[in-house]
């Protein structure tokens, strides 16, 4: 009965020693790529490219339209709209240039009673006011007419409320409106 326990440990030990062989070296065995690419660290391979997005399609959505149409910012201001949207008590049109009117709303707003300029952002034709516990933007946008001035809310969505009403009222007689 001992030689068959010895049997059967010996066994087991050899047949564990030969799956640690094959475990540990069997990555050997199968033949990895010669190509040096391969054994440099991922970050470093190159970049393999499927051969029909090496170059850019030839189909017409890649073709320049002719003409020269681009969008770029004086072809945005180009494109105004010739007449404002909307017309109400809180908008009104001044004529000159964007950055004179700017100014000039800028001094205007600094001489009425109680309001507070926020910011302004020239570059965007703003400013943020406070006037009788509303807040809200002024907002200037270039026509064909000359400068069209009115009152956004936080939304976006035009101001009527009675301070932007009153601001507003203020601030065209100011600019001779």
């Amino acid at each position: 009965m001992r030689s068959t326990r010895a049997k059967i440990a010996r066994t087991a030990v050899v047949s564990s020693l030969a799956l640690a062989v094959v475990a540990t070296s069997g990555c050997g065995w199968i033949h990895s790529k010669k190509n040096s690419a391969y054994q440099m660290p991922e970050a470093q391979r190159p970049l393999e490219i499927p051969p029909d997005l090496d170059r850019p399609a030839a189909d017409a959505a890649m073709n320049v339209p002719e003409g020269g149409n681009s969008v770029m910012a004086s072809t945005m201001r180009a494109a105004a709209p010739s007449s404002p949207a909307r017309t109400s008590a809180t908008d009104f049109t001044v004529p000159g240039t964007r950055d004179a009117v700017f100014q000039k709303v800028g001094d205007a707003l600094a001489k009425i009673p109680g309001v507070t300029i926020n910011s302004k952002a020239q570059l965007l034709g703003s400013y943020d006011v406070a006037f009788q516990g509303s807040s809200f933007l002024v907002r200037l946008n270039t026509t064909d007419k000359g400068v069209f001035v009115s009152t956004v809310d936080q939304r976006g969505q035009p101001e009527q409320s009675d301070a932007a009403v009153q601001l507003m009222a203020q601030l065209k007689t100011a600019l001779g409106g």
